[in-house]
């Protein structure tokens, strides 16, 4: 029935998709308006489509253009969810937009995928370390950055300049993270506590900063700006740790081991379980409630497509 649609919706000029099924539109120029004619303007995208496009609005690191790559289902309205996705260490937003798409269409939520690229957000220390520190395995007062080009502080913004692109009503954003991209979503709780992020899902991170006051950062918040995060709060927020059951191979391309990540885990599956049991351990000690929560994916190793499609259906589909 959707192909048959989809072939008068061509035939009358008014595809909200080429008919040669390309999906990728690279400049702002070629976004798609949404056609929908509706008197309940509450409801109204102002855009809907896959496209692409650049930000360089937050004024502290406007030196440093991004990248912004969405979907918008065209059968969206402006109170359905926003994804927002940080992609891994291959720096892969594209594609990780591109492998959500059937899934955001079946489920109508929106898809925002913000590309930090090696050139402007290099190395650990740029990216899943979130430029807390010139230098996070050592870190130090003289090599504080201020908070203002912390790579954490970049995530709001942008979803307020997609809120203008899109037309969406929602004030806040579900997170996932996959990889790289976990480790940068449990950190940007403990460093962007009051953020505008609802639900989040950090999936099959290499190593955690674990929330421990005694260990030194990165591995705990000692001698950190987070060392003084709300606790009580962060172990109240809505977050699901996710892994693959077959995520299990110690000598996994890109895998950190230091002595400090290896007491977490030989591996992703390992290193998942022991954040969420000590973290569960250390809110126990403070008697704070543990709201999160933690699975593992039967037949997934470390694979984007499989666990961002399980994901999406644990935010999603209920």
């Amino acid at each position: 029935m959707k192909a048959y649609l989809q072939i008068l919706l061509c035939i009358a000029g008014i595809s909200l998709y080429s008919c040669d099924n390309n999906k990728h539109i690279e400049t702002e120029e070629e976004i798609t308006e949404n056609p929908v004619d509706t008197n309940d303007t509450n409801f109204i995208l102002k855009t809907t489509g896959t496209g692409v496009y650049t930000f360089d609005s937050y004024a502290p690191m406007s030196d440093k253009p991004m990248n912004i790559y969405y979907h918008i289902p065209y059968t969206a309205t402006a109170e359905s969810p926003v994804l927002m996705v940080f992609h891994g260490n291959g720096r892969d937003a594209l594609e990780s937009r591109d492998a959500l798409i059937a899934k955001a269409n079946s489920l109508d939520f929106l898809v925002v995928v913000p590309e930090f690229s090696r050139s402007n957000f290099p190395g650990g220390d740029g990216y899943i370390l979130g430029n807390v520190f010139e230098d996070g395995d050592h870190p130090s007062e003289a090599t504080l950055n201020d908070e203002s080009i912390w790579t954490f502080s970049l995530v709001d913004p942008i979803f307020e300049s997609f809120k203008e692109l899109s037309g969406t009503l929602d004030n806040y954003y579900d997170v996932f993270g996959h990889s790289g991209g976990a480790q940068f979503a449990h950190r940007f709780l403990l460093f962007k506590p009051n953020a505008q992020f609802d639900q989040v899902i950090a999936a099959s991170a290499g190593w955690y900063t674990m929330p421990d006051t005694t260990v030194r950062f990165p591995y705990g918040l000692k001698d950190s700006p987070a060392v003084n995060t709300n606790l009580q709060n962060l172990f109240n927020l809505p977050v699901q740790i996710i892994v693959g059951q077959l995520d299990n191979n110690p000598n996994s391309g890109g895998l950190r081991h230091t002595p400090q990540a290896d007491v977490q885990g030989d591996h992703r599956l390992e290193r998942a379980n022991y954040y969420y049991t000590n973290s569960q351990i250390i809110a126990g000690n403070y008697g704070f409630p543990f709201r999160w929560t933690y699975r593992t994916l039967p037949n997934v190793d470390h694979d984007f497509n499989q666990t961002s499609s399980a994901a999406a259906n644990i935010l999603y589909n209920n």
